[in-house]
């Protein structure tokens, strides 16, 4: 038969027992609804029980090969009864080739196939399954074929490579959800279009409560037992009269069956959502511009706050590799996002709470449960007391000992160096950073920590972010970009700091002297320009403009000089690349941008993680809110970790750069009861 186009192939792999059969021949079913479907079953091949490895070179040789190739595959079936080679059988190409059992994506096979789908089972399951399956005549050889796998396994990581995961199902369930993950990756994207142009878009829900309950009261009511929810919280509320700030506060998990957990690493970003995880081998903003850029729900024109549900969390300042900058690994991931199908906003100014919740036609129920759990939820907190106001007065224990990565006399000389590159012409301007690290006390719960820091530094982009054992506690001052449904741009960068003090009079001086401070005023106007020219590139052309420039701005323990710049973004714009063109924020690298980032790689002894980064949402319709990462305590683990740095300028003061340094990390150390190290 003469050779017909190449086929996407997908192969199915797992351990003996998984369910891989059973996966693959549901799937292959939802596929055939609009395309040609070849399945072959490697356990037809494999020459008896102790022919694993022999098993997975007849079917590399005879039979993918082929296929890849677009031809039909000959191969000879294995005849279990008889113990020995059986008939001749064909397997033809089509337009999706599906080839499963163990062994169908080993090393080898990897190279031809397009897709690696892996079903991961515990030991138990798997057993019984297979036995069942297979009958009494498999159980005195499951040792016998386990042991094969565990060689070719220990040498050969599938799960690892694999596209896909799929945790402990295996029916039609799981081969939807399978269909849906496909759809998502790049490889499949002309393949499948007809399946994601099929999906509806799920309808906004809202509902008005007129009642303000305390957020850190409804925060543990509701989502304490979380294991991943983000809280973007405007604590310092009716503080200020800036525009555009304190208004809102948000507060989301990933439940629900929406709900979905994004974390990216090195290139890869992975998406759990239910039992499949999918792995997807593309730039991050490439990504994010696929979930986000176009609005994707039915329901209000003017969604509370703008907010009209999304993905919720952090992009790390290491995702710079895909911004100009270098690449270099962190302990963290480079990004860690959860989709929210349903969540809380909190209206400072009316006093009022939204409820938000997804819905299609098959989740009403379910969002008509969470809208009446939720609802009595917010007005039981909202008739109890304020236990925030409560704790306000109580001062914290002793908090936990940290170390410096930098001395003193190393920062100093690190200064020197940025001041030497540039006096050579290589930057203008270099925010360097060091790094402060402890160990958390046994027991400590990390909301709480976070409550501290609010209770002592209240900030309008504070933020309280936990995945799993990583959670972030945020008390930022800093808008690092807004983007309005409609496109307005925003962004609000800090440069300029003086620590505030007891006395009224010398707090006004210090506020004073920062507004007239040459040198402050020199280096926010550099990242002003420096981020005037990054939205320039996404902006309407005549719509930039600076709407403040060195405005001051006081917070509990310090003063900030801070400067806005507003646009608008063009139609035809990509929303995701707009934000990558202002990735990561100019007040965290310096500028030059791209040149000033090498120069920070050589000068910092580390990564810098999720410090410097952006905290905020990606909302369904289009908008986006994101602040800076600083003031800013990680906990991984047990670990924690204080990012603090400054600008530095040719005319800097070594000693008052390491005093600026100081003055930063004064707000989270005396909410934790901790002290700058000696």
């Amino acid at each position: 038969m003469p050779p017909t186009d190449k086929p996407v192939i997908i192969a199915v792999d797992g351990r003996s027992g998984a369910g891989k059969t059973t996966f693959a021949v549901e799937l292959a079913a939802l596929l055939r609804e609009h395309h040609t479907v070849s399945l072959f079953h490697l356990e037809d091949i494999y020459p008896g029980w102790h022919g694993l490895a022999d098993g997975q070179q007849r079917y590399l040789e005879t039979v993918l090969q082929p296929l890849a190739g677009g031809e039909r595959a000959a191969w000879t079936a294995w005849d279990w009864e008889q113990n020995g080679d059986g008939e001749r059988r064909f397997t033809e190409p089509a337009e999706i080739v599906l080839v499963e059992g163990v062994g169908a994506a080993h090393a080898a096979a990897r190279e031809l196939t397009d897709v690696v789908i892996w079903i991961q089972a515990e030991a138990v399951d798997r057993r019984i399954r297979a036995i069942a399956r297979d009958g009494a005549g498999y159980e005195p050889f499951w040792e016998v074929w386990a042991a094969q796998e565990e060689a070719w396994l220990d040498g050969d990581d599938v799960p690892r490579a694999a596209d896909l995961l799929v945790h402990g199902q295996t029916g039609a369930m799981a081969a939807a959800g399978v269909l849906k993950a496909l759809a998502s990756l790049p490889q499949l994207d002309a393949l499948l279009s007809v399946e994601r142009s099929h999906g509806v878009a799920p309808q906004l829900l809202t509902e008005r409560i007129d009642a303000l309950p305390d957020g850190a009261s409804l925060f543990r009511a509701l989502y304490a037992a979380s294991n991943r929810a983000v809280w973007l919280d405007s604590s310092n509320a009716g503080a200020t009269a800036v525009p555009d700030r304190n208004e809102y506060s948000i507060m989301a998990d990933d439940g629900g069956s929406f709900g979905r957990y994004a974390e990216h690493r090195s290139g890869i970003t992975s998406v759990a959502d239910g039992a499949v995880t999918t792995r997807i081998r593309s730039p991050f903003f490439r990504w994010l511009d696929g979930v986000w850029g176009t609005p994707a729900v039915t329901g209000p024109i003017d969604a509370p706050g703008g907010f009209a549900l999304g993905w919720l969390g952090y992009l790390g300042y290491e995702l710079k590799r895909e911004c100009g900058g270098s690449d270099v690994p962190a302990a963290t991931p480079d990004a860690a996002l959860i989709f929210a199908g349903r969540g809380i906003l909190l209206d400072h100014a009316r006093r009022c709470t939204y409820l938000l919740a997804l819905a299609s036609d098959a989740s009403r129920d379910e969002a008509s449960e969470w809208f009446a759990r939720t609802r009595a939820a917010v007005e039981s907190v909202a008739l109890g007391a304020n236990d925030s106001a409560a704790a306000a007065s109580g001062c914290p224990e002793i908090g936990p000992a940290f170390t410096v990565r930098d001395s003193k006399d190393q920062y100093l000389l690190k200064v020197r160096q940025a001041q030497a590159e540039i006096h050579d012409g290589n930057s203008y301007e270099i925010c360097l950073t060091t790094e402060l690290s402890a160990t958390a006390a046994a027991g400590t719960d990390p909301l709480e920590t976070y409550l501290s820091l609010r209770r002592r530094n209240p900030a309008p982009f504070a933020s309280y972010l936990r995945f799993g054992s990583l959670t972030v506690a945020s008390t930022s001052p800093e808008r690092f970009m807004s983007l309005a449904a409609d496109g307005a741009l925003r962004a609000e960068p800090i440069k300029g700091t003086r620590r505030r003090v007891a006395d009224p009079a010398e707090d006004a001086a210090l506020k004073a002297e920062l507004a007239s401070s040459l040198k402050d005023r020199a280096e926010n106007i550099m990242i002003v320009d420096l981020l005037r020219n990054d939205l320039s590139h996404f902006a309407v052309p005549g719509s930039l403009r600076v709407s403040r420039l060195c405005a001051i701005e006081s917070y509990a323990t310090v003063h900030q000089m801070v400067s806005t710049i507003d646009a608008s973004l063009r139609q035809d714009a990509s929303r995701a690349e707009a934000v990558a063109a202002a990735f990561p924020a100019g007040s965290m690298t310096g500028a030059p941008k791209i040149s000033t980032m090498d120069i920070l790689d050589r000068l910092e002894s580390g990564a810098r993680g999720v410090y410097s980064g952006a905290v905020g949402y990606f909302s369904l319709n289009g908008a986006a809110d994101l602040s800076v990462v600083i003031r800013t305590l990680v906990r991984q683990g047990d670990q924690l970790t204080l990012g603090v740095g400054g600008a530095i300028t040719a005319d800097s003061d070594p000693e008052a750069e390491w005093d600026e340094v100081r003055a930063k990390a004064f707000g989270v150390l005396s909410g934790l009861g901790s002290v700058f190290p000696d």
